[in-house]
């Protein structure tokens, strides 16, 4: 059924038996493929037949379909052109992981964080009227990411606006990990509609059946009926914010689904439409596992293992050293936005559930109330990913760092994180932390590091930021471990010819780099800087005014990072030094494994050690 499908419009010449035959096809091209590239794979078999449905009613030339997150439009993609491009999902120079403007016509907006879709759907909504055009604009947004406050904050802003908008509700109980909070509260009471309805729809015709009074009693009840669904059917409150609201809808039934697409065109003002479906559907390791196959590396389709087996990761170090912190220390508390497993805090959950808090998708509000936390005399430990943290940075300067609260941010993913492409590549946390008063900011150079910076930063009782990579320790000849103190760099090798400086993940891969130079005769002086804020500005004048030549290397941004840092330092005492930085430009940064994105960058040892030796002997002429 799929060879018929080169573009979504060929689906209207389908019946709801070939489209169901279609699901299944397109259900073991997902699978088949997730299982080599890797990706998102429980959220898009979950969604098959609404996207087909979606397709089926709608026009995506010229109506707007935003994918919430994006990472579920597999099968979007898959309907729009892009079947054959499969294979190279995730691959660099291949189709993305997301929707992307720039690959298909189709993909009506970028997408990537949680909870932007009811706010970009609005505002084309209002273009739309303003431009005077009449194509429909739908956001797709799961139950996950409506704990999001941006998601409550454009859901109050469309219920009032009387803007045509269809906000589809995909409601499969998750987000990454279970949902937790007030939402999904609501959402379980609402998927005890259709007991409600079906219950109203018997009990109204057999009372019309009553001589005499029937008729009467009906129009009774139905003055008193808004009263009685306030206190059975929850879904008023999307009714009460403005929302004409449709469901509960089974979302692996794609003629229903249809139908109430259809209606939800004709409607004016803002609808929502609540779909309930099942992550993972169709692939029996991710119903029974959907947290484990949201996203997910290469496997074996038949047992649903996984290609690699998890190694230690800085993740698990981190959660593992503040269980053992936890232990000696009943201050300390650990908080996550949705993220429990991916930020290694699953133990600590277990382990302390008093003292373990998921607020859901919502990084500001976890470090606001970290803030409140550590204001009342707690330790609260809050590990968020790079490209998340960003959401937080109001509240990481308002209400952290003004107060000098001691709240400790683990800044995980760190660096480039590969084929989830710019969207999630961590490489702007160095500079926007940098700019940020009463901050310390710290990145290890291996988990031993890390578990002593965690260590350090719970006694020191001010705002800290630990950044580390995604993945396992780059592995290197023995290395010492000295404590470490507020704003001391590390000296590792003492040399004449050149000073390389390196923060985090890259000081192995300075090191690395200094043995190869010392077996063509450059003597290097390398320099674990440890912090970044505050830096150690006597140790690094000491080292440029002796060699007068000095390298960078980092995994993140040059503008702001470490090389600016490093520049200012040069600048300010007057150093006369040359300066070589090896890090990434000001652009975003696509899609592809690790090793491939740093070697276009010229990151790898190879292209180091190559460019410091130009450098070297263009610095002596």
């Amino acid at each position: 059924m799929l060879e018929k499908i080169s573009k979504s419009s060929d689906l209207k010449k389908l019946n709801y038996a070939e489209k169901e035959q279609l699901a299944e096809d397109i259900r073991k091209l997902i699978i088949k493929t997730v299982s080599k590239t890797g990706g998102h794979l429980a959220s898009n078999l979950g969604v098959v037949e609404l996207t087909i449905a979606l397709h089926s009613i709608f026009n995506v030339e010229k109506d707007r379909i935003v994918w919430d997150v994006g990472h579920q439009s597999y099968v979007h993609k898959i309907l729009t052109g892009r079947k054959n491009q499969m294979e190279s999902l995730r691959k660099l120079n291949g189709i993305a992981g997301f929707p992307k403007v720039s690959e298909n016509q189709a993909d009506s907006f970028n997408t990537g964080h949680s909870s932007t879709s009811i706010s970009v759907a609005l505002g084309m909504a209002r273009a739309r009227d303003l431009l005077k055009q009449t194509n429909k604009i739908i956001a797709v947004i799961g139950d996950g990411a409506l704990t999001g406050g941006m998601a409550e904050e454009a859901l109050n802003d469309a219920g009032s606006s009387n803007t045509d908008l269809i906000v589809i509700l995909n409601d499969n109980e998750m987000s990454i990990s279970k949902n937790i909070g007030g939402i999904s509260r609501l959402l379980t009471k609402i998927r005890t509609k259709k007991f409600y309805t079906s219950s109203n729809s018997i009990i109204k015709r057999i009372t019309k059946k009553i001589p005499v009074i029937g008729i009467p009693t009906v129009r009774m009840v139905r003055r008193i009926k808004n009263g009685i669904k306030q206190l059975v059917i929850p879904n008023m409150y999307f009714e009460d914010i403005g929302f004409k609201y449709l469901g509960p809808v089974n979302g692996h039934d794609i003629e229903k689904l249809e139908d109430i697409l259809t209606f939800s065109k004709k409607e004016k003002g803002p609808v929502l439409i609540h779909v309930i479906t099942k992550k993972g559907k169709g692939y029996k390791p991710a119903e029974e596992n959907p947290d484990t196959f949201h996203s997910t590396g290469s496997f074996d389709i038949e047992t649903g293992e996984k290609s690699q087996k998890n190694l230690k990761d800085y993740s698990k170090v981190f959660g593992d050293k503040l269980i053992k912190l936890a232990q000696k220390n009943e201050k300390i508390v650990a908080i996550t936005a949705a993220m429990k497993d991916g930020t290694g805090l699953t133990e600590f959950a277990k382990l302390f559930p008093d003292r373990f808090f998921d607020v859901g998708i919502a990084e500001q509000h976890a470090l606001g109330m970290a803030a409140g936390m550590a204001k009342e005399g707690l330790i609260p430990v809050v590990p968020i990913y790079s490209s998340f943290l960003q959401r937080g940075y109001d509240q990481i300067i308002h209400d952290i760092c003004i107060q000098n609260l001691p709240v400790i941010i683990g800044v995980d993913r760190a660096g480039i994180v590969g084929q989830d492409g710019e969207t999630h590549q961590g490489i702007l946390d160095l500079a926007f932390l940098n700019t940020i008063p009463n901050i310390t900011i710290m990145a290890p150079k291996d988990f031993q590091e890390l578990e002593d910076m965690l260590e350090y930063a719970i006694k020191l009782n001010k705002p800290v930021a630990i950044r580390y990579p995604k993945g396992k320790e780059e592995k290197i000849k023995s290395w010492e471990h000295p404590n470490i103190e507020q704003g001391k760099s590390e000296l590792i090798l003492n040399g004449n010819d050149i000073t390389i400086i390196a923060i985090g993940k890259m000081v192995a891969r300075a090191q690395n780099v200094a043995d190869k130079l010392e077996k063509i005769g450059i003597h290097v002086e390398l320099i674990n800087t440890r912090f970044l804020k505050p830096i150690d500005k006597t140790a690094i004048i000491k080292s440029i005014e002796k060699t007068h030549h000095v390298v960078t290397i980092e995994d993140g941004t040059l503008q702001g990072g470490l090389y600016t840092k490093i520049l200012q330092i040069i600048n300010q005492a007057k150093i006369n030094a040359k300066i070589l930085p090896f890090g990434y430009p000001d652009k975003f940064i696509k899609h592809g494994t690790i090793e491939e994105i740093e070697n276009i960058y010229g990151l790898d040892e190879e292209n180091i050690v190559r460019i410091i030796g130009q450098f070297l002997a263009f610095a002596q002429v």
